[in-house]
């Protein structure tokens, strides 16, 4: 786990605990098993979309330092396969494109589910 999904979920338990001193043991107990799963989705879900967008950025690296070297040898034939280095390039940002078009789409769902939980737990401290 990096350093800001630890800081992120210090933070997050620090605020979930004071929430849950208003209510009792069981209840509190519930709401952080919910909340922990909640948390842990999210993370997962982020962390496997970053991963991802990542792969193909290193792969794109790896492409453009190949159309630099074929550029340099000025050889035909390496020239010629630029077209086709460039077109997959460009192919991987749009691939790029979506995946954060996708994180975005989840990221949104996670704070909706987040709401919902703590308007859930704001409902069981007010009862």
């Amino acid at each position: 786990m990096d350093d800001t999904s630890q800081i992120l979920i210090t933070a997050n338990a620090t605020a979930d605990h004071s929430f849950n001193d208003d209510m009792d043991g069981e209840d509190a107990a519930e709401e952080d098993d919910e909340e922990e799963s909640c948390d842990v989705e999210a993370w997962e879900t982020l962390s496997k979309g970053f991963k991802e967008v990542q792969s193909v950025l290193d792969h794109n690296r790896r492409l453009i330092q190949q159309v630099n070297d074929n550029h340099r040898s000025k050889i035909p034939s390496s020239l010629a396969k630029n077209v086709d280095l460039i077109r997959e390039i460009n192919s991987n940002i749009s691939k790029v494109i979506g995946l954060y078009s996708n994180l975005s789409t989840n990221f949104s769902s996670i704070v909706q589910q987040r709401r919902a939980v703590s308007d859930k737990v704001v409902k069981n401290v007010e009862s």
